[in-house]
Protein backbone atom coordinates (compact mmCIF):
# COMPACT_ATOMS: atom_id res chain seq x y z
CA UNK A 1 0.00 0.00 0.00
CA UNK A 2 1.30 3.42 -0.91
CA UNK A 3 2.24 5.59 2.04
CA UNK A 4 0.04 8.65 2.61
CA UNK A 5 1.47 11.76 1.02
CA UNK A 6 0.63 15.41 0.49
CA UNK A 7 1.33 17.51 -2.59
CA UNK A 8 2.23 21.18 -2.11
CA UNK A 9 2.00 23.15 -5.35
CA UNK A 10 2.55 19.88 -7.18
CA UNK A 11 5.59 18.89 -5.09
CA UNK A 12 5.42 15.62 -3.15
CA UNK A 13 6.39 15.85 0.53
CA UNK A 14 7.55 12.23 0.32
CA UNK A 15 9.89 13.08 -2.56
CA UNK A 16 11.40 15.78 -0.33
CA UNK A 17 12.09 13.12 2.31
CA UNK A 18 9.15 13.72 4.63
CA UNK A 19 6.75 11.15 6.08
CA UNK A 20 3.17 12.34 6.56
CA UNK A 21 2.31 11.38 10.14
CA UNK A 22 -1.09 12.91 10.76
CA UNK A 23 -3.59 15.25 9.26
CA UNK A 24 -6.57 17.21 10.55
CA UNK A 25 -8.78 18.38 7.72
CA UNK A 26 -12.20 19.28 9.21
CA UNK A 27 -15.11 20.66 7.21
CA UNK A 28 -15.40 24.45 7.37
CA UNK A 29 -18.05 25.95 9.63
CA UNK A 30 -20.90 28.02 8.30
CA UNK A 31 -20.99 31.78 8.77
CA UNK A 32 -23.71 32.13 11.38
CA UNK A 33 -25.41 35.38 12.27
CA UNK A 34 -28.62 35.65 14.28
CA UNK A 35 -30.70 38.39 15.84
CA UNK A 36 -32.96 37.73 18.82
CA UNK A 37 -36.20 39.69 18.44
CA UNK A 38 -38.24 40.34 21.62
CA UNK A 39 -41.55 38.53 21.49
CA UNK A 40 -40.32 35.86 19.02
CA UNK A 41 -39.58 32.30 20.04
CA UNK A 42 -37.12 31.80 17.20
CA UNK A 43 -34.19 34.06 16.29
CA UNK A 44 -33.87 35.67 12.88
CA UNK A 45 -31.14 33.66 11.11
CA UNK A 46 -28.94 35.24 8.45
CA UNK A 47 -26.93 32.12 7.66
CA UNK A 48 -28.50 32.02 4.19
CA UNK A 49 -28.91 35.78 3.75
CA UNK A 50 -27.76 35.55 0.11
CA UNK A 51 -29.94 32.55 -0.68
CA UNK A 52 -27.27 30.00 0.18
CA UNK A 53 -25.04 29.03 3.08
CA UNK A 54 -21.77 30.94 3.33
CA UNK A 55 -18.77 29.35 5.04
CA UNK A 56 -15.88 30.49 7.17
CA UNK A 57 -12.30 29.99 5.94
CA UNK A 58 -11.07 26.41 6.05
CA UNK A 59 -8.47 25.48 8.67
CA UNK A 60 -6.28 22.38 8.58
CA UNK A 61 -3.08 20.94 10.08
CA UNK A 62 -0.57 18.50 8.60
CA UNK A 63 2.30 16.88 10.53
CA UNK A 64 5.40 15.70 8.65
CA UNK A 65 8.42 13.94 10.13
CA UNK A 66 11.84 12.54 9.29
CA UNK A 67 14.58 10.53 11.04
CA UNK A 68 18.18 11.67 10.76
CA UNK A 69 20.83 13.99 12.09
CA UNK A 70 20.13 17.63 12.86
CA UNK A 71 22.11 18.74 9.83
CA UNK A 72 19.83 16.78 7.47
CA UNK A 73 16.76 18.06 9.28
CA UNK A 74 17.91 21.68 9.11
CA UNK A 75 18.53 21.36 5.38
CA UNK A 76 15.12 19.78 4.72
CA UNK A 77 13.27 22.19 7.01
CA UNK A 78 14.98 25.23 5.48
CA UNK A 79 14.01 24.09 2.00
CA UNK A 80 10.35 23.63 3.03
CA UNK A 81 10.20 26.95 4.88
CA UNK A 82 11.73 28.90 1.99
CA UNK A 83 9.40 27.25 -0.54
CA UNK A 84 6.09 27.33 1.28
CA UNK A 85 6.04 29.43 4.48
CA UNK A 86 3.59 32.30 4.11
CA UNK A 87 2.81 31.28 0.55
CA UNK A 88 -0.62 30.66 -0.96
CA UNK A 89 -0.36 26.94 -1.72
CA UNK A 90 -2.43 24.32 -3.53
CA UNK A 91 -2.67 21.28 -1.24
CA UNK A 92 -3.60 17.79 -2.49
CA UNK A 93 -3.93 14.73 -0.27
CA UNK A 94 -2.89 11.38 -1.75
CA UNK A 95 -6.25 9.90 -0.66
CA UNK A 96 -8.16 12.43 -2.77
CA UNK A 97 -5.96 13.24 -5.78
CA UNK A 98 -8.85 14.75 -7.76
CA UNK A 99 -9.37 17.60 -5.27
CA UNK A 100 -7.18 20.44 -4.05
CA UNK A 101 -7.57 23.20 -1.49
CA UNK A 102 -5.99 26.65 -1.45
CA UNK A 103 -4.61 28.39 1.62
CA UNK A 104 -1.66 30.18 3.19
CA UNK A 105 0.74 27.81 4.93
CA UNK A 106 2.53 28.51 8.19
CA UNK A 107 5.38 26.13 9.05
CA UNK A 108 6.84 25.24 12.47
CA UNK A 109 9.97 23.00 12.51
CA UNK A 110 11.07 21.05 15.60
CA UNK A 111 13.88 18.57 16.23
CA UNK A 112 14.38 16.10 19.11
CA UNK A 113 18.10 15.25 19.51
CA UNK A 114 17.34 12.28 21.79
CA UNK A 115 15.29 10.41 19.19
CA UNK A 116 16.90 12.06 16.13
CA UNK A 117 13.40 12.82 14.91
CA UNK A 118 12.52 16.00 13.09
CA UNK A 119 9.00 17.28 12.73
CA UNK A 120 7.41 19.88 10.48
CA UNK A 121 3.99 21.24 11.42
CA UNK A 122 2.04 22.78 8.53
CA UNK A 123 -1.02 24.83 9.41
CA UNK A 124 -3.55 26.96 7.58
CA UNK A 125 -6.31 29.18 8.97
CA UNK A 126 -7.38 31.11 5.85
CA UNK A 127 -8.05 28.35 3.33
CA UNK A 128 -10.83 28.59 0.77
CA UNK A 129 -13.94 26.92 2.14
CA UNK A 130 -14.39 24.81 -0.98
CA UNK A 131 -11.98 22.24 -2.37
CA UNK A 132 -11.62 22.41 -6.13
CA UNK A 133 -11.42 19.74 -8.84
CA UNK A 134 -7.90 19.43 -10.19
CA UNK A 135 -9.31 19.01 -13.70
CA UNK A 136 -11.38 21.79 -15.26
CA UNK A 137 -14.71 20.71 -16.71
CA UNK A 138 -15.25 21.47 -20.40
CA UNK A 139 -18.43 20.69 -22.33
CA UNK A 140 -18.68 21.40 -26.06
CA UNK A 141 -21.75 21.48 -28.30
CA UNK A 142 -21.56 21.89 -32.08
CA UNK A 143 -24.43 23.14 -34.19
CA UNK A 144 -26.72 23.87 -31.26
CA UNK A 145 -29.04 21.73 -29.16
CA UNK A 146 -29.64 21.08 -25.49
CA UNK A 147 -26.50 20.74 -23.37
CA UNK A 148 -26.30 19.21 -19.91
CA UNK A 149 -23.79 20.76 -17.50
CA UNK A 150 -23.28 18.56 -14.46
CA UNK A 151 -21.86 20.31 -11.42
CA UNK A 152 -20.58 19.37 -7.97
CA UNK A 153 -21.82 21.10 -4.80
CA UNK A 154 -20.10 24.48 -5.25
CA UNK A 155 -22.09 27.06 -7.26
CA UNK A 156 -20.05 28.15 -10.27
CA UNK A 157 -20.41 30.45 -13.29
CA UNK A 158 -19.01 28.91 -16.50
CA UNK A 159 -17.00 30.71 -19.13
CA UNK A 160 -18.78 30.46 -22.49
CA UNK A 161 -16.66 30.45 -25.66
CA UNK A 162 -18.71 30.87 -28.86
CA UNK A 163 -17.27 30.55 -32.37
CA UNK A 164 -20.32 32.18 -33.99
CA UNK A 165 -23.37 34.19 -32.97
CA UNK A 166 -25.14 32.19 -30.28
CA UNK A 167 -28.38 32.31 -28.33
CA UNK A 168 -28.55 30.66 -24.91
CA UNK A 169 -31.76 29.85 -23.09
CA UNK A 170 -31.98 28.52 -19.55
CA UNK A 171 -34.09 28.60 -16.41
CA UNK A 172 -33.20 29.07 -12.74
CA UNK A 173 -36.16 28.30 -10.49
CA UNK A 174 -39.07 30.18 -12.05
CA UNK A 175 -36.84 32.72 -13.81
CA UNK A 176 -36.15 32.29 -17.52
CA UNK A 177 -33.14 33.82 -19.28
CA UNK A 178 -32.24 34.42 -22.93
CA UNK A 179 -28.86 35.76 -24.06
CA UNK A 180 -27.74 36.37 -27.65
CA UNK A 181 -24.04 37.09 -28.14
CA UNK A 182 -21.57 37.38 -30.98
CA UNK A 183 -18.49 35.20 -31.36
CA UNK A 184 -16.20 35.53 -28.35
CA UNK A 185 -15.73 34.56 -24.73
CA UNK A 186 -18.45 35.48 -22.25
CA UNK A 187 -19.55 35.11 -18.64
CA UNK A 188 -23.08 35.76 -17.40
CA UNK A 189 -23.70 36.17 -13.65
CA UNK A 190 -27.23 34.81 -14.16
CA UNK A 191 -25.79 31.57 -15.56
CA UNK A 192 -24.83 30.10 -12.19
CA UNK A 193 -24.70 26.32 -12.12
CA UNK A 194 -26.25 24.62 -9.12
CA UNK A 195 -25.52 21.15 -7.78
CA UNK A 196 -26.48 18.35 -10.16
CA UNK A 197 -27.87 18.68 -13.68
CA UNK A 198 -28.13 22.08 -15.37
CA UNK A 199 -29.77 22.16 -18.81
CA UNK A 200 -29.14 24.95 -21.34
CA UNK A 201 -30.56 25.33 -24.84
CA UNK A 202 -27.96 26.47 -27.36
CA UNK A 203 -28.89 27.94 -30.75
CA UNK A 204 -25.88 28.45 -33.02
CA UNK A 205 -24.31 27.50 -36.33
CA UNK A 206 -20.91 27.10 -34.74
CA UNK A 207 -19.34 25.47 -31.71
CA UNK A 208 -19.89 26.56 -28.11
CA UNK A 209 -17.73 25.43 -25.19
CA UNK A 210 -18.60 25.79 -21.49
CA UNK A 211 -15.62 25.72 -19.08
CA UNK A 212 -15.82 25.74 -15.28
CA UNK A 213 -14.02 24.37 -12.25
CA UNK A 214 -16.18 22.34 -9.91
CA UNK A 215 -15.78 22.25 -6.15
CA UNK A 216 -17.08 20.77 -2.91
CA UNK A 217 -16.62 21.21 0.83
Amino acid sequence: MRKPDVMLNGISAADLGWLRESISFPAPQSQTSTIVVPGRNSPVRYTQALGRVSYQPRSFDIALSMLGCRGDFNKMADEAVNRFAGQLVNVILSEEPALYCVGTLEITPDYDPLTHKGQLALSCTDGDAYRYHTEETAVTVAGGGNVILSNDFMPVIPVVAAEAETTLKWQVGTDRFIKTVSAGTWTFPELELGHGVNEIEVITDGTVTFRYREGRL
